[in-house]
């Protein structure tokens, strides 16, 4: 009978101790949810605060990354294939090369719940998008240069990569509005008034040197603006566009620097501080916004219910853009699509509310 009790007591021991190691395990087993942006910039900043929210809220454990080269997709890969090995439970990537890095991305998205957002490669076998439709985008911003050169002009388009997908459809939406036609492939010529300087004619704008001007990050962008503007000083009717986050403060910097605020129009693209802050001080027009802070949290949102099993909250239709000027102007239905144009007053007073809601 003793013998017996003891056994029994060993098994219940055995059983209490296998358990542990199971409990143990399983109090470590937290949703992780990986999510890697194309480069480093306050865009992503606001990014992430979206994505901790969303963390928080739906008890994730969150790996945010920029790469430490921009726009570098040899940079970029290495981070998705640790998590891949690591074993996360889901992947946001904002693609920086849709075309070199399709059959990558496709052999991650057998392995792990693979999204993509703010850039796009749809032939991955990725689950959604999450982002705006970055062609109506940038017709968009091809509509504020024609509102702030009504009568034509020249202009130059200034973005961190034109492989990416999504610096390909804005800068086609800006120069299909300017021709008013779809895929305009621009008429080659000369500047009527600088014989000298290659362009390429979209209606009645000039595009300096007939393309898109790439910069491949933050860190170029100031002096390929500056090379630009001291080419065209003294001609009238200059619009300069920057495609990118941080392309609207190096276009303004640079135009301080030759002495130029006034004699040039800029449009920009995103919601960076020091591009709304110009907005506000009449320097900058208006810039095209995103909304990367609902990028964040909806990447981590969608992934950890599809880890969850549930695919309910897999995004299905682009996020809305948005146009931020100094006073607002009334809501406009373009291409079907509700376009709410903001005061960037009121603007930048809902960007601090959303990231001091993820300190609360």
């Amino acid at each position: 009978m003793f013998r017996v009790f003891r056994v029994s007591v060993v098994l219940i021991l055995g059983a209490i101790l296998a358990c542990l190691p199971a409990c143990s395990s399983k109090k470590s087993d937290k949703i992780t949810i990986g999510v890697v942006t194309n480069c480093t910039a306050d865009f992503w900043r606001i990014a992430e605060a979206g994505a901790n929210k969303a963390a928080k809220e739906f008890d994730v454990e969150l790996q945010f990354r920029q790469p430490e080269k921009d726009f570098d997709a040899s940079a970029q890969m290495p981070i998705v294939e640790a998590w891949v090995t690591q074993g996360v439970n889901g992947i946001a990537v904002s693609v920086i090369d849709p075309k070199g890095q399709t059959v990558d991305l496709t052999r991650v998205a057998k392995k792990v719940p693979l999204i993509t957002m703010d850039n796009d490669a749809d032939q991955t076998g990725r689950l959604c998008y999450i982002g705006i439709d970055n062609y109506e985008g940038g017709k968009a911003a091809g509509r504020l240069v024609k509102k702030s050169l009504p009568n034509g002009g020249t202009l130059a388009v200034f973005i961190g990569s034109t492989k990416s997908a999504n610096g390909q459809a804005r800068t086609q939406g800006v120069l299909d509005e300017l021709a008013g036609q779809k895929d305009a492939p621009g008429e080659p010529g000369t500047h009527p008034a600088k014989p000298d300087m290659k362009v390429k004619k979209y209606g009645k704008y000039y595009l300096i040197d007939g393309e898109a001007k790439e910069d491949g990050g933050p860190g170029n962008a100031q002096t390929i603006a500056s090379g630009v503007l001291a080419r065209v000083s003294g001609l009238p009717d200059l619009c300069m566009v920057g495609l990118y986050a941080y392309n609207p403060p190096a276009i303004l910097e640079s135009a301080k620097s030759k002495k130029m605020v006034g004699a040039i129009k800029i449009v920009g693209f995103d919601e960076d501080w020091e591009t709304l802050k110009a907005i506000a001080n009449g320097e900058i027009a208006a810039t095209v916004v995103q909304d990367p802070f609902m990028y964040g949290y909806k990447s981590v949102e969608a992934l950890a219910a599809k880890a969850r099993g549930d695919d309910s909250k897999l995004v299905k239709d682009p996020i809305a853009y948005r146009i931020i000027t100094k006073e607002g102007g009334p809501d406009e239905t373009v291409n079907g699509l509700v376009v709410k144009n903001l005061k960037v007053a009121d603007f930048e007073q809902k960007l601090r509310d959303d990231l001091a809601s993820v300190k609360k």
